[in-house]
């Protein structure tokens, strides 16, 4: 029987400090915000474009499906038909809720390629240099007696193209 020592992990930075009682280990929303450059700008439009892109082809999808419900449902019918009339009426008010629910689909997606549209002209207004949200980011930190906890709950990291310019606030 082969056995392997393995070597113990280190415990994570975090815990390896022995807090004392009077502290506690909190939980913090960190704001992340980005400096614009022509590479931010790239990659914002390219990431929109690409939102845009999608929901185009869901609502080329959308109709592809619709016609092809209507049409089956249509087929159906007229094979029927010879039996009774209110198959027919029956028929058409099927249809017509399949096109109700459809338009309201794509309405919906609409709704949102003309949201995604709004962000690409934001991008577009955008100066060099200015900074912008980018999300918010979890981080866990020490408070103790005497701490100015809002100023601890304040903390911002600033990128410039993906790396970290400054971190504002105390740590």
């Amino acid at each position: 029987m082969l056995t392997q020592d393995r070597p113990t992990q280190p415990k994570p930075e975090l815990w390896v400090q022995s807090p004392s009682s009077n502290q506690l280990l909190l939980k913090r929303l960190i704001l992340v915000k980005a400096i614009v450059t022509p590479l931010w700008k790239d990659e914002a439009r390219q990431q929109i474009q690409s939102q845009s892109d999608q929901l185009d082809e869901q609502l080329t999808q959308l109709d592809t499906q619709v016609q092809q419900m209507v049409g089956e449902l249509s087929q159906h019918t007229i094979q029927v038909i010879g039996a009774d009339n209110s198959t027919v009426a029956e028929a058409q008010a099927q249809i017509q809720d399949i096109q109700t629910q459809a338009n309201e689909q794509k309405r919906e997606l609409l709704e949102q390629k003309n949201q995604v549209l709004e962000q690409l002209k934001e991008v577009e207004t955008l100066k060099l240099g200015q900074e912008v949200d980018q999300g918010q980011i979890d981080s866990y930190f020490y408070a103790k007696q005497g701490d100015h906890l809002v100023r601890k709950m304040q903390v911002e990291v600033l990128l410039r193209d993906g790396v970290i310019e400054e971190i504002r606030g105390e740590l």
